[in-house]
């Protein structure tokens, strides 16, 4: 893993902001301090003022992920990123169907704002696949979508800490590999199937790591986080 030291351990926490209101982000983010860089906006909180609160951040020296795993015609996803892509965020989320790929790369064009595309959710495992018409596993999906991502020039993958090593194999080291569902050892994992603790998804092979409720429901979330972030550090260093 030590080619792969070069991001600063603490801007590989993401900090899911799953929070009801802008007001209770904004005091999250206090309390959390310098102990986070980077935040994840997702349904939640966009839909209750949150693209605001994202231009804050970013005013503020934070670096946001716009989690809304956009899928639709070409043009309403090119043109969706391109409104995106002027808010100055640096990673939005798009589900990973080859002409939704394709247009979200048109959209960001010129910007700095880096594409990243939803291999298989989290909460899903192979009957779920099953039980929605397809007829591969999660490793064969996500490894699918994975190569196309990589061929269209998306920028990075959204995918579980348990598809990563296979992931990075066909991304190469190019592509950023973003993973939720990290759970640190002794935590709930909620609605999440495939899950990983911060030190195992790190030396997977993941360059980022999303966590919300273990931090965000902490009793004292930046205590939570700066844990996650020894975590990483001392995973990167192996």
């Amino acid at each position: 893993m030590k080619g792969r030291t070069l991001l600063d351990a603490r801007e590989r926490l993401i900090v899911a902001l799953d929070l009801p209101s802008v007001a209770e982000a904004e005091t999250m983010v206090a309390r959390l301090g310098d102990a986070a860089r980077f935040y994840k906006i997702g349904y939640q909180l966009g839909f209750a003022g949150g693209l605001s609160l994202a231009s804050r951040l970013i005013a503020g020296g934070k670096q946001v992920f716009l989690d809304f795993k956009l899928h639709d015609i070409g043009n309403t996803v090119q043109k969706g990123v391109e409104s995106v892509a002027r808010l100055g965020v640096t990673f939005l989320t798009v589900h990973a169907y080859p002409q939704t790929m394709k247009a979200a790369v048109e959209g960001k064009r010129g910007s700095t704002l880096r594409i990243l595309a939803v291999t298989v959710l989290t909460s899903y495992d192979d009957s779920d696949l099953a039980a929605a018409g397809y007829g591969k596993s999660v490793g064969e999906l996500a490894a699918a979508r994975a190569t196309q991502a990589r061929d269209i020039g998306v920028d990075g993958l959204v995918c579980s800490a348990e598809e990563v090593t296979k992931l990075r194999t066909i991304a190469g080291p190019g592509m950023a590999l973003v993973t939720p569902g990290i759970r640190p050892a002794g935590s709930a994992a909620g609605d999440q199937k495939r899950i990983m603790t911060p030190a195992r998804a790190i030396a997977a092979g993941a360059d980022y790591l999303v966590v919300g409720r273990p931090i965000v429901d902490a009793q004292d979330p930046k205590t939570a986080a700066e844990a996650i972030v020894a975590e990483i550090e001392q995973a990167a260093k192996k």
